[in-house]
């Protein structure tokens, strides 16, 4: 019998726990929750039903195969978890856009600029609540510690793993890009040994070289940082150390502000505590 969760933390490692065991359908379900946790606590069933691109009947599906009576049962968990970890942001933002008297010109690119920059500005402070402190102390124990560490990022994370590998040498760390230059993605992959750390950095949709790559690094023993969107994506399982970040989005244009903010509070730590050993 399904024990029956009673925080969202619990029923968060309960979806990762059985996603791989759901239907094509709860996994669609169980994704849309989890990286949607605020616009869950708030929308109805039926727009979060139309956002998951599901039927309302699969959301009460999804709500008694973890144990609950219905879907607005469920719900409640992810209101508590916001009240509970709100700084008062988003009523913040939400009381921003009611009173704003002058309606910017959505086709203006001040107004473009206005709404990156804002969106951007939400998604770095949710992500100081976002990252555990914990993991982050470990990620850089491990990149201390790495003989090598390998960097894999693909497509549209390409830019912030090559920041990344710049900013380690800097530190006089080796640091190598798999970067697949020439289709070499399994030579460079076959380079790494046990003894090194391997940085991975990817969003859905996933770049297909990375979720390959993944797969084998997994098989080295070494120890895999990855920084990604969603606690079912597939670099979330095999990871010693996981960073989920949830990237501000425009119009369909994701932005990577958090994920840099990310890189470069890794990096620096490095620096303080090589500083420190020295």
């Amino acid at each position: 019998m399904t024990t029956i969760a009673t925080s969202f933390s619990e029923l968060e490692e309960q979806i990762c726990q059985r996603f791989d065991s759901l239907s094509k359908r709860l996994r669609q379900v169980g994704r849309y929750l989890l990286d949607n946790q605020e616009r869950v606590a708030f929308d109805t069933v039926a727009v979060i039903a139309e956002q998951a691109d599901v039927p309302p009947s699969t959301l009460i599906r999804f709500a008694r195969a973890f144990g609950f009576s219905g879907f607005n049962e469920m719900k409640t968990l992810f209101r508590a978890a916001l009240v509970e970890g709100t700084s008062n942001y988003n009523e913040r933002r939400r009381l921003f856009i009611e009173l704003e008297e002058e309606p910017l010109d959505p086709e203006s690119p001040p107004d473009i600029l206005h709404r990156f920059a804002k969106a951007n500005a939400d998604a770095l402070e949710q992500l100081v609540s976002l990252v555990n402190d914990e993991d982050l102390k470990r990620a850089v124990t491990i990149l201390n510690q790495a003989d090598t560490i390998h960097i894999l990022a693909a497509g549209r994370s390409f830019n912030v793993g090559v920041y990344l590998a710049y900013a380690l040498r800097h530190l006089g760390r080796k640091a190598l890009l798999i970067d697949g230059l020439g289709g070499m993605f399994e030579e460079q992959v076959s380079m790494i040994s046990a003894k090194d750390a391997v940085v991975a950095i990817s969003f859905s949709p996933y770049a297909s070289q990375t979720k390959s790559s993944i797969e084998s690094i997994s098989k080295i023993g070494c120890q895999l940082i990855s920084l990604t969107d969603s606690a079912v994506s597939p670099l979330s399982g095999p990871s010693d150390v996981c960073f989920v970040i949830k990237e501000a989005s425009v119009e369909g244009f994701r932005s990577q502000s958090a994920t840099l903010c990310v890189t470069q509070t890794l990096t620096v730590s490095l620096a303080a505590l090589s500083d420190k050993q020295d």
